[in-house]
C-alpha cells in the first residue's frame, strides 16, 4: 500500500468554483477512480461536469505484463480515469521500478500532455519526481516517472495529525522554493494537492506531477502562479491545524465549519506557531480574505518564498530522553556479603566454640618476642640478598660483553613525540572532472584557521544536491611532496555535522584522482564534528591523503547545504 501512495495520479476534479486547491479525489477498490464532487457525496452527474469529447475516448485495454517500448513492462494499474490510466512498471534496460501514465495517441489531451511532460522533463531540478521518458507510439502516449517507493505521500502524513512547527516550516520553505523554481522557467503545476508531495526517507520533500497532472486533467489557468501560492498555503495551513482551509472536507481532512469563512490557523489549534499561521493566511489571502495583521498577500511562490526566509529560523525540538530507572539497593548488608544473609526459620543454629583468650601469662609474652625477633631477622636475610642481586645486576651492565635479557621498564626507548610534516601542494577532489572551489583548496594548508575551502549552497538533498556528477562527493586531496610515515593527521571542519572520512593512496600511488586511487581507509566514515582528527597505531607510508566528503549540513537558512574544510595537518 506504500508504494501504491507514491505513484498514483492525483485525478480530483476539478470543476465548479472552489479554489484547486479545495477539490479531492478517491479510488475504488479496483484501482479505477471516480469524480467526486466537492463535498464528496458521490459521483458528479452532467449538471456538475458537462459531457465533453474527451470523456468519451476509451482507455486502452492494456494488462499486467505488457511491454511498451521492449523495456517497460505494466505490473499494476493503480489509476483509470478519463481516457488515461496510471501503471507501476518495471524498466527492465535499468532495472528500476518507474511510473507510467498512458492515454491513447488520438486523446484530446495527448499533445498537451506530452508537451508538458518534456518541459517538466527539461528542468531537471531534484526536488520534483523526474520525467524520464515521453513517446508516441503503435497508437499511445506515454510518460514515464520515477518511483519513489521509499518515500511518504503527504496525505499519509497529515492523517497521522498535525505537524511541529520545524517540520511545517521545512514544508512550506522546500515546496515555495522549488514551485518558484518552476515558475521561473515558465512551468506550472495546478494540482499541487497533498497526494503531489512527497517527503523522503533524509526528510527532503519532492513534488510529482510538474505541469503533466493537470495537462491530463485539462486544467488551465489564467493566473498560475497564484493558483500554485494557493495550494502551498492550503498545504501549510493543513500541516498546522490538520483541517483543510475550505468547508468542503478533502483528502482525509476536515474541513472548516460552514459559514465561518476562512479563519487563522492559530484560531483553529491551540499552540500553532504564530509566523507559519501569518505565513498561512498570506499565502491564502483570496476573495475577500486578508491576513490577520493586515501583510500584503503573497501572490507568487517567490514572493512566499522570501516571506518564509525572512521569519526567524524554527529549529527543531530538543530530543527527548529516557529518564534511568531509580536506583535500587541490594539486598546485601554489611558484614554479610558473601556468607548467609540468616538461619532459616525454625532451623536450631550450631554451637560455635568460644576463641580461646589472649596469651596474658609471662610465656604468652616470650612468645611473643620470640615470634618477632624471627621476623626480623627473616627481613634483614631477605634485604641483605636482595642488595646482594643488584650489586650483581649492576657490574653485569658495566660489562661491555654482557648483554642485558631482561630491560625494565624504565630503560625502553621512548617513542619519538609526532611532528608536523610539510605539505606540498593541496587540490580539490574531483572525481567527474568538475570542480567546485578549486582556487580555495590552498587555504586548507595555509595555516591560517579563518581561511577555508567552502562548497557552494546545494538545495534539496544533503549529498551535493543529489546532482550525478558530485556522486562521489568532493574534498581535498593532499600532497606531502614525497612517501612519508604519516602517524596521524587533525582536520578542522568549515561546519559540524559533515559525512566525512579520511583515505590514504598506496606508497606507490601518482596523480591519485578517483576514490579506487585511496584503498587506505585512515577513519571509518561517519558524520563529523567540528574537527576529525586520528592518531595510528602503526604509521602508514604514503604521500597522497584525502580528506573525503559525501554529505552536507544544514547552512544557517535551513533550507539549503553548504560544507568545507578550514586547516589540515598531517603529523609523521
Amino acid at each position: 500500500m506504500a508504494e501504491r501512495s507514491t505513484a498514483a495520479v492525483d485525478v480530483a476534479d476539478n470543476s465548479g468554483e472552489e479554489p484547486l486547491a479545495a477539490k479531492a479525489d478517491e479510488a475504488t477498490s479496483d484501482g479505477t477512480a471516480e469524480d467526486q464532487d466537492s463535498t464528496g457525496t458521490g459521483p458528479q452527474d452532467a449538471e456538475s461536469e458537462p459531457s465533453s469529447p474527451e470523456t468519451d475516448v476509451s482507455t486502452p485495454d492494456l494488462h499486467s505484463g505488457h511491454k511498451l517500448a521492449g523495456r517497460y513492462r505494466l505490473e499494476e494499474c493503480v489509476t483509470r480515469l478519463d481516457g488515461f490510466s496510471s501503471w507501476r512498471a518495471v524498466d527492465e534496460k535499468l532495472r528500476r521500478a518507474v511510473g507510467v501514465h498512458l492515454l491513447p495517441a488520438d486523446h484530446p489531451r495527448a499533445r498537451s500532455v506530452l508537451a508538458a511532460a518534456r518541459s517538466s522533463a527539461l528542468l531537471g531540478d531534484p526536488r520534483f519526481v523526474q520525467v524520464l521518458d515521453a513517446v508516441e507510439e503503435n497508437d499511445l502516449v506515454y510518460v514515464v516517472h520515477e518511483w519513489l517507493p521509499d518515500a511518504t505521500e503527504l496525505t499519509a502524513l497529515l492523517g497521522a495529525g498535525p505537524m511541529e512547527a520545524h517540520d511545517a516550516y521545512q514544508l512550506v520553505s522546500q515546496i515555495s522554493q522549488a514551485m518558484a523554481a518552476a515558475h521561473r522557467e515558465g512551468l506550472a503545476h495546478l494540482r499541487l494537492t497533498p497526494g503531489a508531495v512527497l517527503r523522503s526517507s533524509s526528510g527532503q520533500y519532492r513534488i510529482r506531477g510538474l505541469a503533466v497532472n493537470a495537462a491530463l486533467r485539462g486544467i488551465t489557468s489564467d493566473g498560475p502562479q497564484r493558483a500554485d501560492t494557493e495550494a502551498i498555503g492550503a498545504l501549510l495551513y493543513a500541516a498546522l491545524t490538520q483541517r483543510w482551509p475550505y468547508e468542503s472536507d478533502a483528502y482525509g481532512l476536515t474541513g472548516l465549519p460552514k459559514g465561518v469563512g476562512l479563519i487563522a490557523p492559530d484560531q483553529v489549534r491551540a499552540g500553532v506557531h504564530r509566523g507559519l499561521s501569518e505565513i498561512a493566511m498570506r499565502a491564502l489571502a483570496n476573495d475577500g480574505a486578508t491576513a490577520s495583521r493586515q501583510e500584503q498577500p503573497c501572490t507568487t511562490p517567490d514572493e512566499l518564498a522570501k516571506a518564509v526566509a525572512a521569519m526567524p529560523r524554527i529549529r527543531p525540538p530538543e530530543p527527548t530522553f529516557t529518564a534511568p530507572p531509580e536506583y535500587q539497593r541490594t539486598t546485601y548488608q554489611q558484614g554479610t556479603y558473601g556468607r548467609p544473609a540468616g538461619p532459616a526459620p525454625g532451623v536450631p543454629q550450631p554451637l560455635v566454640a568460644a576463641p580461646p583468650a589472649p596469651l596474658q601469662s609471662r610465656t604468652g609474652k616470650a612468645l611473643k618476642w620470640a615470634v618477632s625477633a624471627l621476623l626480623i631477622a627473616a627481613l634483614g636475610l631477605g634485604s641483605w640478598q636482595l642488595a646482594e642481586t643488584l650489586l650483581d645486576r649492576d657490574n653485569n651492565s658495566n660489562d661491555p660483553g654482557t648483554t642485558q635479557s631482561n630491560p625494565q621498564n624504565g630503560d625502553q626507548p621512548k617513542p619519538k613525540p609526532a611532528v608536523a610534516l610539510p605539505i606540498a601542494d593541496a587540490a580539490e577532489f574531483t572525481p567527474s572532472g568538475s570542480g567546485i572551489s578549486q582556487d580555495e583548496a590552498p587555504n586548507t594548508v595555509d595555516g591560517k584557521p579563518g581561511t577555508s575551502w567552502i562548497t557552494p549552497r546545494y538545495q534539496g538533498f544533503p549529498n551535493f544536491g543529489n546532482i550525478p556528477k558530485r556522486a562521489d562527493g568532493s574534498g581535498i586531496v593532499v600532497d606531502l611532496g614525497s612517501v612519508k610515515d604519516v602517524s596521524g593527521i587533525n582536520v578542522t571542519l568549515y561546519r559540524s555535522g559533515q559525512k566525512a572520512e579520511i583515505l590514504a593512496a598506496d606508497e606507490s600511488a601518482s596523480t591519485p584522482s578517483s576514490l579506487s586511487d585511496f584503498p587506505q581507509r585512515l577513519t571509518q566514515l561517519g558524520t563529523a564534528g567540528s574537527d576529525l582528527k586520528e592518531t595510528l597505531a602503526k604509521p602508514v607510508r604514503t604521500r597522497y591523503l584525502l580528506i573525503h566528503i559525501t554529505e552536507l549540513p544544514l547552512d544557517d537558512t535551513g533550507s539549503g547545504y553548504r560544507g568545507g574544510i578550514s586547516e589540515i595537518s598531517v603529523l609523521g
